[in-house]
């Protein structure tokens, strides 16, 4: 009887002291207020810095490609990141642009955002696809090669 006792009795204050929440504000950073598509003068500036950027990368020219990233981006950027980059993407082969608008970061800001694939590739789905991230000034926030495995 008192084990029964006992057991109502922790089970009861725990319903007594439970707490209803009565009002609850959830904070959200996000800004909303971005466009879901870039502008042409936009694609135009973007895919410019782009290509300054792979023309760069192809000679090897350290110095031009720092001065296309941002700062956010210099701060992360080592030389085995431009090793790998100069790997992964295929400087003498075209590239056109599949998708374009804006990707949200972590951050909790939207970035336009270009996604590239080689133009000899004319699959509906590509092996091998780029996404460049920018800043609104044109400066490159990211650069993500992506290749598909079967």
């Amino acid at each position: 009887m008192t084990k029964i006792f006992l057991i109502i009795s922790l089970l009861s204050v725990q319903l007594f002291y439970s707490q209803e929440v009565v009002d609850l504000k959830v904070e959200n950073n996000r800004k909303t207020d971005t466009p879901l598509d870039l502008n042409k003068k936009q694609i135009e500036l973007y895919n410019g810095r782009f290509s300054q950027f792979v023309a760069a990368l192809k000679s090897s020219d350290r110095k031009r490609m720092e001065s296309l990233l941002s700062d956010n981006a210099k701060k992360v950027v080592t030389d085995a990141v431009y090793t790998k980059l100069g790997t992964e993407i295929n400087t003498t082969r075209k590239m056109e642009i599949i998708k374009m608008g804006y990707k949200p970061l972590l951050d909790g800001n939207t970035y336009p955002m270009i996604q590239y694939k080689y133009a000899d590739d004319k699959a509906v789905d590509p092996k091998e696809v780029i996404t460049v991230v920018f800043e609104n000034d044109g400066k490159i926030l990211g650069i993500k090669p992506f290749k598909k495995t079967k």
